[in-house]
């Protein structure tokens, strides 16, 4: 029994909320082309080595975005081919100032660094910063703000900002943010500016791959001065009070003062260059021009001495033994025999049955002989 009211008339399309018409294809997806790129599987080809150097070599942003992808990536696959890229880049790098940034806490060194940035661009130099955190490993650290905290370098297109990677096998983040620096030179930035976010390790680190360091502090150093490791100090070849405006900078020529004559009994970072404080004001870019033209008497100075060249020389050999180390510590723990035996033998430590020293040339015998 046909129970629908009268009124109502199947064969009127207009008695229905959808209708199918005649003539319009619904097997065929949607007739919109941006709609359909949408869902169709997006192509993943990895470039070959000479279309990443021509990419890099001619100004490809997007393609250096992708090189250093592959470079930080803990896949044992890329690791090679990450490699070749790196060779092929070699003969185009060397060529930007390496310098580095710490500083103690709140003493701005995102707002420096943007800055100082901004400062370099606008005088018609490209400007890399890159990050190093040994922390981010266990963390993810907290550079990942970066962007965000430099608003202004980070929209110029003469800067790049690059967030630290995270540490790993074949090599952590000592190699990857010195391969990272390898690219970005290729590339075409005449200044990598390289920044600490751990503490601690990461002032060594960085020291040890730039050509010239600079060490943040804030005002009030009589009481900073006693809490400040000795050997952090010993590493900066500039100490640079920021902060120093308004009814501060008083307070901030007589921090610099106090730091000049710290340092006038210190240790030299750079051999036959005189380490020194300088002020500045990096809310209100003041100071960014002396700072600028301090690194290019330092720049000429020691490459006059040859003292430029010669740390490069050397950073790249500690940078061939900090890999082999890397490397060694990779292996031994990832081995298997290893990995199986490892509690065991801590156990027997930690219970006072066994002496570390033993458990240690059995953990090594295990690793060379199975």
């Amino acid at each position: 029994m046909d129970k629908r009211p009268e009124w109502f008339d199947g064969g009127n399309p207009e008695n229905f909320m959808s209708v199918v018409r005649k003539g319009v294809q619904t097997d065929q997806g949607s007739t919109n082309p941006v709609i359909n790129n949408r869902f169709q599987k997006k192509d993943r080809t990895k470039p070959n080595i000479d279309e990443f150097e021509k990419g890099i070599l001619t100004g490809d942003r997007s393609m250096l975005a992708r090189a250093i992808t592959l470079i930080e990536s803990n896949a044992e696959h890329h690791f090679s081919y990450a490699q070749a890229l790196l060779q092929k880049m070699l003969p185009y790098t060397g060529k930007a100032i390496r310098i580095g940034i710490t500083g103690v806490p709140g003493a701005g060194k995102s707002t420096f660094i943007e800055a100082f940035g901004t400062y370099l661009c606008n005088l018609g130099l490209k400007v890399a910063v890159l990050a190093v955190d040994p922390s981010s490993s266990i963390s993810g650290g907290s550079i990942l703000g970066d962007k965000t905290r430099m608003e202004q370098l980070s929209r110029n297109n003469r800067a790049y900002i690059r967030p630290s990677p995270s540490a790993g096998k074949l090599g952590g983040v000592h190699r990857k943010t010195r391969e990272t620096m390898l690219l970005c030179e290729a590339y075409g930035f005449d200044v990598i500016l390289v920044e600490t976010v751990g503490v601690g390790q990461s002032e060594v680190i960085v020291r040890e791959m730039v050509d010239f360091f600079m060490l943040l502090v804030l005002t009030g150093a009589g009481d900073e001065l006693q809490g400040m490791k000795k050997g952090i100090m010993e590493l900066a070849d500039a100490v640079l009070v920021n902060k120093a405006d308004g009814p501060n900078k008083p307070l901030a020529l007589k921090t610099k003062a106090e730091y000049n004559r710290i340092m006038h009994f210190l240790q030299p970072a750079t051999k036959g260059w005189k380490s020194r404080a300088s002020i500045c004001s990096a809310l209100y870019h003041e100071g960014m021009k002396e700072i600028w033209e301090l690194i290019l008497a330092f720049e000429e100075t020691t490459k006059e001495s040859g003292v430029f060249e010669e740390r490069r020389r050397a950073q790249t050999k500690e940078w061939i033994y900090s890999m082999i180390m890397d490397q060694l510590q990779y292996s031994f723990f990832y081995h298997q025999e290893v990995k199986q035996q490892l509690p065991k033998f801590e156990n027997e430590v930690m219970a006072g049955t066994r002496t570390a020293t033993s458990a240690v040339e059995e953990l090594f015998r295990i690793y060379i002989t199975k």
